[in-house]
C-alpha cells in the first residue's frame, strides 16, 4: 500500500511540475475599425515608427520594423523582428483584414499578436495599438 501511495505522490509531483513548466497560450488582441486594411496598417506603422523607434524608446531598441502593407493575401501587416536578425521570426505582428459582408456591412479587423505581447511591454503595445486604431496619434 505504501508503495502505491508513494508512486501516486511521485506521479502527482511530476504532473504539477509539468503544469508549472507549460507555457500559457499566446495573448492576442483584436479590434475593429472602418478604415480599409491597407490604410489602417499604414497608419499604425507610421505612428509606431515615430513613437517606438524614431523617439529612441529603449524598449524597442532591440527590434526593427518590417512593413508588409502591400499584401496579396488581403492581410497587410507590420512586424517587429530582432534588430540583429531581420530575417528572423517576428516577435510582434500587427495585421488587418477585411471582414463582414455586403449585407451585414464590412469592417477591418486589426489583430496584434506574438511573443512581445506576453513580455513586459505587452500591455503597453496593446494599449498603443488600440489607441492608434481609434485615431489617436499621441505616443505614451
Amino acid at each position: 500500500m505504501n508503495k502505491l501511495v508513494g508512486n501516486f505522490l511521485a506521479l502527482a509531483s511530476i504532473i504539477a511540475l509539468v503544469a508549472c513548466q507549460a507555457k500559457s497560450p499566446p495573448v492576442s488582441n483584436s479590434l475593429n475599425t472602418k478604415q480599409k486594411p491597407e490604410a489602417a496598417v499604414a497608419n499604425l506603422a507610421k505612428i509606431a515608427q515615430r513613437c517606438w523607434f524614431k523617439s529612441g524608446d529603449k524598449a524597442f531598441k532591440p527590434y526593427r520594423m518590417a512593413n508588409e502593407v502591400s499584401s496579396f493575401a488581403g492581410q497587410p501587416r507590420f512586424l517587429l523582428v530582432p534588430r540583429k536578425n531581420p530575417g528572423g521570426l517576428p516577435l510582434l505582428v500587427v495585421q488587418a483584414e477585411k471582414k463582414g459582408s455586403a449585407s451585414s456591412g464590412t469592417f477591418t479587423n486589426i489583430n496584434a499578436f506574438g511573443p512581445l505581447i506576453q513580455g513586459s511591454n505587452g500591455q503597453r503595445i496593446l494599449s498603443d495599438v488600440n489607441r492608434w486604431s481609434r485615431g489617436e496619434t499621441a505616443c505614451t
